[in-house]
C-alpha cells in the first residue's frame, strides 16, 4: 500500500507557539510519497529515532521531491550551473517523510496480519478498505520522533501532515499538543513565494533562545506582543481583521530578529512587504522565517507588478492549494503526484 503525506505552511504563531500561543497550520498539497513494498535508500533522523524507539521496525522507500522546487532554466537556454537543480522548500519535510513512513509500515503490517489470519482474499479486500492504521498513534509516534530527532520544536509541522486541512495547534505546559480543525476567514487569498536562500530553523531558533538569556525582558515583550496578535488571528472572523493580526506578528517578528541577530524577516521581505501594502495585502514569512518561504495574504491574489518585484528580489511564485488531506493512502490506479 503506497501512502503520501501533505506538506506544511505555518500561516500564523511562529515562535509564539512555543510559549503557548495558537498557531495555524495549512497541509499543502505537496506529499511525500512512501511504499514500505520497497527498501529505503536514505534514512532521516527522525526516521531513525521512531526506529531507536521501537514505534518502526525499519524504514522504508520513499519520494520526497514534490517538496522541493526545480530552479529555472537558464535565460536563453545558456547553461548555467543550478539550472535543472532543486531546492528544499520550508514544508515540513521531514515531518512528512516520517509520518508517510509510519502509516506506510502499520498499514503494510495489518495488511499481512490479515492475510495470514484470513487467506489471500481477506487480506485484498483489506488492502481496499479504509488505511489500516491509528491517526492518534501515528501522530504521538511521529510527535515524539520528530521532537527527540530535532532536540524539541512544537511538533505542528507532524499535526499538519497527520491531520491534514487548516490546524489550530496549542503547546500544553507539558509539552502535549492539541489539535483542532480551523475555518480561516472567507474570502481569504494567499500566495506562496519561496527563494533559493536557505534557512535553518535550528539556527534561528538558537539566536532566540540566546536573546531570551541576554534580554530576557525584550525577549518576553516581544514574543508577548507576537502570541497577542496570534490570538487575533484565531479569533478573525474576516479578511481585513485577519490580515491585521498577521501584519502584527510581523513586526514583532522581525523586532525579535534585529535583536537576536537573526533574519527572521529578510531585507528582501522588508522591501516587498511596502509592495504589498500597496496592494492591500501583507506579506509574512512563514514559520521560521529566513527568506526561503512567504506568504502574500489578502483579499485578492498578487498583481503581476508585485509578482515582477518580487521576481527582481529572487522570490518566485510556488503554486499550491493549501488545505490538503492528512496521511492518507494513494488508489492502485492513481499516479501519486496527484
Amino acid at each position: 500500500m503506497i501512502v503520501r503525506a501533505p506538506g506544511k505552511l505555518v500561516l500564523s504563531g511562529a515562535y509564539a507557539v512555543l510559549e503557548g500561543a495558537p498557531a495555524l497550520v495549512a497541509a499543502v498539497d505537496r506529499y511525500v510519497i512512501a511504499d514500505p513494498a520497497r527498501p529505503a535508500e536514505r534514512v532521516t533522523e527522525e526516521v531513525q529515532a521512531a526506529i531507536d524507539a521501537g514505534a518502526l521496525d525499519r524504514a522504508v522507500w520513499f519520494d520526497a521531491s514534490a517538496l522541493r522546487s526545480t530552479e529555472p532554466a537558464a535565460a536563453g537556454g545558456a547553461p548555467a550551473a543550478l539550472a535543472g537543480a532543486s531546492r528544499k522548500l520550508g514544508l515540513g519535510s521531514s515531518a512528512a517523510i516520517l509520518v508517510a513512513t509510519l502509516a506506510a509500515r502499520a498499514a503494510a503490517a495489518a495488511a499481512g496480519a490479515a492475510a495470514t489470519a484470513a487467506g489471500a482474499a481477506a487480506g485484498a479486500a483489506s488492502r481496499r478498505a479504509a488505511p489500516a492504521w491509528d491517526t492518534r498513534a501515528i501522530f504521538l509516534q511521529a510527535l515524539a520522533a520528530h521532537r527527540r530527532a530535532q532536540g524539541g520544536g512544537s511538533g505542528i509541522d507532524v499535526a499538519a501532515s497527520v491531520h491534514g486541512g487548516v490546524v489550530c495547534c496549542r503547546l500544553g505546559p507539558g509539552g502535549e499538543l492539541a489539535v483542532a480543525p480551523h475555518a480561516l476567514p472567507g474570502g481569504l487569498a494567499i500566495e506562496v513565494l519561496a527563494s533559493a536562500q536557505a534557512a535553518r530553523t535550528s539556527a534561528m531558533l538558537e539566536r532566540v533562545r540566546a536573546l531570551a538569556a541576554r534580554e530576557p525582558e525584550a525577549h518576553a515583550a516581544l514574543l508577548g506582543a507576537a502570541a497577542a496578535c496570534a490570538r487575533a488571528a484565531v479569533l478573525a472572523m474576516d479578511v481585513r481583521a485577519f490580515m491585521a493580526a498577521l501584519d502584527g506578528q510581523v513586526d514583532a517578528l522581525a523586532e525579535l530578529g534585529d535583536r537576536a541577530g537573526a533574519p527572521i524577516v529578510t531585507p528582501e521581505l522588508r522591501r516587498l512587504r511596502r509592495a504589498a501594502a500597496a496592494e492591500g495585502a501583507v506579506l509574512a514569512p512563514s514559520g521560521a522565517g529566513g527568506g526561503d518561504v512567504a506568504l502574500f495574504v489578502g483579499g485578492a491574489p498578487p498583481s503581476a507588478a508585485f509578482l515582477a518585484a518580487a521576481r527582481a528580489s529572487g522570490m518566485e511564485r510556488e503554486p499550491m492549494s493549501l488545505g490538503a488531506p492528512g496521511v492518507h493512502a494513494l488508489d492502485a490506479d492513481r499516479p501519486p503526484h496527484t
